[in-house]
């Protein structure tokens, strides 16, 4: 990525939590205030502290926005038929539309608005702390540079996959867009189950929660190592863990479990977005 793939004109609709940490990723990756505009009539103090202490342009006047290059959707999906009759103006021939709204496909955004160039989006919540990676797929009317651009835009706030086939995004949605949910619902469950052998809750929760921030960061700085091999190498032939992992690993167990979760996630997925 290089300052010459960030866009020289974007307008952002809604800046929750999502849309806020996304605008402050492309702000610390060199994005320049002045080519930023931000429209969120409900926005919070932050944003609006933000936005006056960068100089980013908060709610102006639509009519007085020109057709930027990229438009990204950070609404609810369930505004954006609200919403669509206003953005709409926004899109002129060349412009790029981002869109991280769950459910919503490039059918139903191309329906509403007057774009061919769609990119869509599914990124996770630890994109608030610059650690959150994004499944993407683009349609036929993406160019090369308005893919850079997307790609170095869902950069700012961290790892991306690109799918060829925007039907795998009900999949990226099951396995990272929820995934998070699932890994404190496991510090939830090995904490509880400390509790039960005899700790106290407090220091139950800390060791669990610590140990699910120092594996995560172990593997984030051995990307050449499978989390297979990190699992081998933590097991001891009869020792404790092999113990643990003969429960987790039944057939059964942990992989089964995960399994039918994901595959739920996915069909919940398919039928919001259907």
């Amino acid at each position: 990525m290089t300052q010459t793939d960030l866009p020289s004109s974007l307008v952002l609709i809604g800046a929750g939590k999502m849309g806020g940490a996304m605008l402050q990723g492309w702000l610390a990756l060199g994005l320049a205030p002045s080519a930023v505009s931000v429209i969120d009539p409900f926005a919070s103090q932050e944003l609006t502290d933000l936005c006056s202490r960068k100089g980013v342009t908060l709610n102006p006047a639509l009519a007085s926005l020109a057709a930027p290059q990229v438009l990204v959707l950070a609404v609810k999906p369930q505004m954006l038929d609200q919403a669509a009759p206003d953005i709409a103006p926004l899109v002129g021939p060349g412009t790029l539309v981002v869109s991280i709204m769950a459910g919503k496909t490039m059918g139903d955004i191309a329906a509403r608005l007057p774009a061919s160039a769609i990119v869509r989006a599914m990124p996770n919540t630890p994109a608030a702390v610059g650690r959150g990676v994004t499944g993407v797929a683009a349609s036929s009317g993406v160019t090369s540079v308005q893919r850079a651009m997307a790609d170095a835009l869902l950069r700012a706030i961290g790892r991306v996959e690109w799918v060829g086939d925007e039907t795998l995004i009900d999949a990226v949605t099951a396995v990272s867009g929820s995934g998070p949910a699932y890994v404190f619902h496991m510090v939830e469950a090995l904490a509880a189950a400390g509790e039960k052998i005899g700790l106290p809750a407090e220091i139950a929760m800390r060791l669990a929660r610590a140990t699910v921030e120092g594996s995560g960061e172990l593997m984030y700085r051995e990307p050449d190592v499978s989390a297979a091999q990190l699992r081998k190498n933590v097991t001891s032939p009869g020792g404790t863990t092999a113990a643990a992992l003969d429960v987790l690993m039944a057939p059964d167990g942990l992989g089964d479990l995960m399994g039918r979760a994901v595959a739920a996630a996915k069909r919940r997925a398919g039928e919001l977005s259907g």
